[in-house]
């Protein structure tokens, strides 16, 4: 019995430490996840004022504190993953990874209010048809980060 558990005590350890290194990323949620939780609402559209506020709540961005701006893009996410498909432009941090889509499309800014702090954060919803920029890595492409929108040039 002992010669047993002297054999099974090595193999528990191994075990308990591949968990302990594979667990936290279980739950870990992906780039790609947490762009479409921030700023996908394609059945979405604004019809009150209290969009932002409600939104920001649910997609749970005013936890800790509160996110200072986000938008969120009322459009089918295949239109909106096929902007990783045109040419590539410098991000605002300075990466080669962002593409901006041809046509508009709709958005909703929100921008917390003056003098809003945590845990009370209101935010100001503002629609808008807008051209967006999105970062895309991976093959296939993904969405990861959406570096801005930009009033449609003619």
């Amino acid at each position: 019995m002992a010669q047993k558990s002297l054999i099974l005590f090595p193999l528990l350890v191994l075990v308990l430490l591949v968990l302990g290194w594979v667990q936290p990323s279980l739950g870990k949620e992906s780039r790609a996840m947490k762009f479409q939780r921030q700023h996908m609402d394609p059945e979405g559209y604004p019809t009150n004022s209290s969009y932002c506020n409600q939104m920001m709540r649910r997609r749970k961005m005013t936890e800790g504190r509160c996110k200072p701006v986000n938008t969120f893009v009322h459009e089918p996410l295949v239109d909106v993953q096929a902007i990783c498909l045109q040419g590539n432009i410098t991000c605002k941090n300075g990466q080669p990874s962002c593409h901006k889509n041809s046509s508009s499309m709709n958005i909703t800014d929100c921008r917390l209010t003056n003098g809003s702090k945590y845990p009370n954060c209101a935010h100001r919803t503002s629609q808008k048809e807008r051209q967006i920029i999105v970062a895309c890595e991976g093959n296939p492409y993904v969405l990861v980060h959406l570096d801005a929108s930009v009033e449609v040039s003619i």
